[in-house]
């Protein structure tokens, strides 16, 4: 049973958003699919309940932000959304369970610099060698300063950047609806849905 987190210490990069899209995406292939939410905030518990019934199911998987227990045995795909600064404890906690972290960063010095820090972390740890790790850049304009900043940056790292994800009001539509872009016809996404194959790609791996 994969466990994949998404994770990064600076809030507002995007993390609900990868969570909820990568639980469609597994809920898309059939799978039997849980989605955790150790964030306070419970961005992602509010999308579930926001699921409309006809959508392919997604499970929750009772989490907080103080208890991370073991998904179900009849789960056979589970994604956790976590917390901003996520450390001590609960990080240590969190990748016992993991098989995958993904890795969304936004173009911005400071998010950049949060992440390099965590990588680290996640580097030390002393199940580092057990995880795959791959980077998710979030709401990037390919023309900007930042973007480049960006490449720059991940291109020294010696991880996997699986995709960079545009800025689109796609995602925020079908948010508020519960969905995600594996929910609806393929036309209407198609641009996103390009954006996503190597992601999926490392996620069935």
């Amino acid at each position: 049973m994969p466990v994949v987190v998404v994770a990064n210490p600076k809030g507002g990069v995007g993390k609900s958003t990868l969570s909820t899209n990568v639980a469609g995406y597994f809920a898309s292939q059939g799978h039997a699919v849980m989605l955790g939410d150790a964030d306070r905030q419970q961005s992602s518990a509010l999308w579930l309940k926001l699921r409309p019934a006809a959508a392919r199911p997604i499970q929750t998987w009772d989490v907080s932000h103080d208890l991370i227990a073991r998904p179900p045995r009849d789960t056979t795909h589970v994604v956790l959304d976590t917390p901003a600064g996520l450390h001590g404890w609960r990080f240590k906690d969190v990748l016992k369970l993991a098989d995958k972290v993904l890795v969304p960063l936004q173009p911005s010095i400071f998010d950049i610099y949060a992440t390099r820090a965590f990588l680290d972390e996640l580097a030390e740890s002393r199940h580092a060698e057990k995880l795959q790790i791959g980077l998710v850049g979030m709401r990037v304009d390919a023309r900007t300063i930042a973007a480049d900043k960006l490449h720059e940056f991940v291109g020294g790292l010696g991880l996997p950047v699986l995709g960079y994800l545009r800025d689109t009001q796609n995602y925020i539509h079908l948010a508020a609806r519960g969905l995600t872009l594996f929910d609806v016809a393929p036309s209407r996404v198609e641009k996103d849905l390009q954006q996503w194959q190597a992601i999926c790609h490392w996620l069935d791996s």
